[in-house]
């Protein structure tokens, strides 16, 4: 771990390209290894979880060139849905690195294959809840097992054939929701996943550019049909990632006379919850020359500095935003008035506990939040200082403690930059490169 120390900051101004979308980035990599046919990726994002996705189909047999055409590209020589290998082994074992989603989904991709496999990742991962998408598999024939007995990676997985269900989750979840019709597009029959709130659809979105037959549903229902192959569109073009864009649209909002332009980002309307909430507390947000013409919606966002006040941010808008709420949470801190989030308990079994993170470490600097079962109640408005913040190895937790520096009296001092690998390696410099003496 290495500490960084950070010092407020009297305005920022600039652009700045956030980097590829990491959920779409993930996805890129799965169907692109399960398709026929080459594709050719631009905008990927290089973090440590994408490279973890990218490392498993690697080993499961699938060619993927890097930088083909330049930094954030990739070439990857599709096995085809029946093309995946253990590489000889008995069991295929898989590393997952930090990344949930590569475990969560990968397992829905493994449950139908014709060999075992053996799922595992950090500690951090070995510690988030899988019976989330070990349940509904199960239910479809799957064979998968917690190693430890505890709900838990490793999971063994024992590839054998499914068949199609209708599940209704009990969590808003696109990790969830997308191993299943992982697992769908091989299982006997049409599998339906009904939630009770929409979450991110990039799964359905990119499927259906591979040739999937995918329809959605009411009640917040998708249905999957089985394929045969799923095949290249050729080209993907990944956005910018609203989460990492997220931590600029608060540091504008909060620094006094900054002014920021953030390129390219993508606002899928399952994801665009920060943009709500934000203007919600009154920020100042401009859509700038958006872009429908793509499966995923991009536009430019002008972000000024604006008086924030108190929210309530609950219901069907938290899954939008989940990754985002830290960031949130920063903006709370210096927007006059409560502000009041609700339903997020998801926020418990993320790479931290981070209602629990957010809370102490808020606290420390000053700010008056209490953090409850599914959520915050922050009272903003109170000046903020400078403290020691404990990251928890959790990229969002270091991220927003960054942007609550630029605002705090004093040093604040993280105990560990470098989890921001998993999702934003250049974060540190990309945010230097704005700020104005």
């Amino acid at each position: 771990m290495r500490l960084r120390t950070l010092h407020p900051v009297k305005r920022l101004s600039g652009e700045i390209t956030v980097p590829g979308d990491k959920s779409i980035s993930h996805r890129a990599v799965m169907f692109g290894s399960l398709a026929k046919g080459d594709t050719l990726v631009r905008g990927f994002l290089g973090s440590a979880d994408c490279l973890s996705t990218m490392d498993c189909f690697q080993r499961l047999g699938v060619s993927i060139e890097r930088d083909p055409q330049g930094p954030g590209t990739l070439l990857i020589h599709g096995a085809g849905m029946h093309g995946l290998t253990a590489q000889g082994d008995e069991i295929c074992c898989l590393d997952t690195g930090n990344s949930g989603t590569t475990t969560r989904i990968m397992s829905g991709i493994l449950a139908p294959q014709p060999f075992a496999s053996l799922l595992s990742g950090d500690d951090s991962v070995n510690s988030r809840p899988m019976k989330r998408v070990m349940d509904p598999l199960s239910q479809m024939g799957a064979d998968i097992t917690s190693v430890r007995g505890n709900g838990c990676a490793p999971l063994l997985i024992k590839g054998r054939p499914l068949t199609g269900i209708t599940y209704h989750s009990p969590v808003a979840s696109a990790q969830v929701k997308s191993a299943i019709l992982c697992a769908g597009l091989y299982a006997e029959g049409p599998t339906a996943v009904y939630e009770p709130a929409k979450s991110r659809d990039h799964t359905e979105r990119m499927l259906r550019a591979f040739g999937a037959d995918i329809e959605e549903l009411d009640g917040f229902g998708v249905r999957i049909h089985p394929a045969e192959e799923l095949r290249s569109p050729g080209q993907i073009t990944v956005p910018g990632d609203i989460s990492s864009a997220a931590y600029y649209i608060a540091a504008a909002s909060i620094v006094p006379g900054s002014e920021v332009l953030i390129r390219g980002v993508g606002i899928n309307p399952t994801r665009d919850g920060i943009l709500r909430a934000a203007k919600a507390m009154g920020a100042d947000i401009t859509e700038v020359s958006r872009d429908d013409s793509g499966a995923e919606p991009i536009a430019d966002l002008l972000v000024r500095t604006a008086p924030l006040h108190g929210t309530v941010i609950e219901g069907g808008i938290i899954p939008t935003m989940i990754d985002e709420l830290p960031a949130v949470c920063v903006m709370a801190a210096a927007a006059d008035g409560e502000t009041i989030i609700r339903d997020a308990h998801e926020l418990r079994v993320k790479e931290s506990d981070r209602i629990e993170a957010m809370t102490n470490g808020l606290r420390a600097m000053g700010c008056a939040i209490i953090g409850t079962d599914d959520g915050f109640v922050i009272h903003g408005g109170t000046p903020l200082h400078g403290a020691t913040i404990a990251c928890h190895k959790d990229h969002r937790i270091a991220m927003s403690f960054a942007v609550a520096s630029l605002i705090a009296d004093g040093a604040t001092v993280l105990d560990n930059e470098s989890c921001v690998r998993i999702s934003y390696p250049g974060f540190f410099d990309d945010l230097e490169s704005l700020v104005q003496e």
